[in-house]
């Protein structure tokens, strides 16, 4: 798995607190058989209208195109436990999220997909938020070994849970993969265990 250790790029402010899952990607998405195409779905209801015309939304903004952070407010991906909402994100090409706070779930389903979630304190925010807007071609990196942003010449501090942080820097951060990655070693351990039905182990009363 590739190690996360720094995401770079430019930003796009979602305001507002307590973004719920239902409002990043609406129920009717979920009926999907996988997450390809999962992008398109990401905030629709706030981003178009009935007739599929687009809202003035900061994500419809040509200036914002191909930006890879999100800057959100607190309590983010609240609500459901679905994790359509964190692969929406992902899928739409945004790689990392820097907010004040985030709903633990959603926090566990986006660091799982590699989808690096930071906070700052409410001031560092509200100055990250203000320059990103002012502007729109400006970088903002996230740095997880340094454990900062860094934007237009200032340095914030960010926080993260060690273990999410150690999980992406190292490149363990998908427990699927790192099963699979393991496969030949726990074939050979299931083979040389005592079990049901093998010589020497178990094999339950007669």
């Amino acid at each position: 798995m590739e190690a996360i250790k720094q995401v770079r790029g430019r930003a796009v402010v979602i305001p507002g607190d307590e973004i719920d899952t239902d409002r990043i990607v609406p129920a009717r998405f979920l009926k999907a058989v996988t997450f390809d195409g999962l992008g398109e779905a990401l905030f629709y209801d706030e981003r178009y209208d009935e007739a599929g015309n687009p809202k003035d939304h900061p994500l419809n903004r040509p200036e914002r195109r191909g930006a890879r952070v999100l800057v959100v407010g607190a309590g983010f991906g609240s609500g459901s436990s679905r994790e359509h909402a964190p692969q929406a994100i992902k899928r739409a090409g945004f790689q990392a999220i820097i907010g004040e706070s985030f709903a633990e779930i959603f926090f566990g389903n986006a660091t799982q997909i590699g989808l690096v979630c930071v906070t700052l304190d409410p001031e560092d925010l509200g100055v990250l938020a203000e320059w990103v807007e002012a502007h729109p071609e400006g970088e903002v990196e996230v740095d997880l070994e340094a454990r900062e942003v860094r934007f237009g010449g200032r340095v914030a501090p960010l926080a993260i849970r060690e273990a999410a942080r150690e999980a992406l820097v190292s490149g363990r951060w998908d427990p699927l993969a790192e099963l699979l990655e393991a496969m030949d070693e726990i074939k050979k351990l299931d083979a040389a265990r005592p079990g049901p039905g093998k010589r020497g182990g178990y094999r339950g009363r007669a």
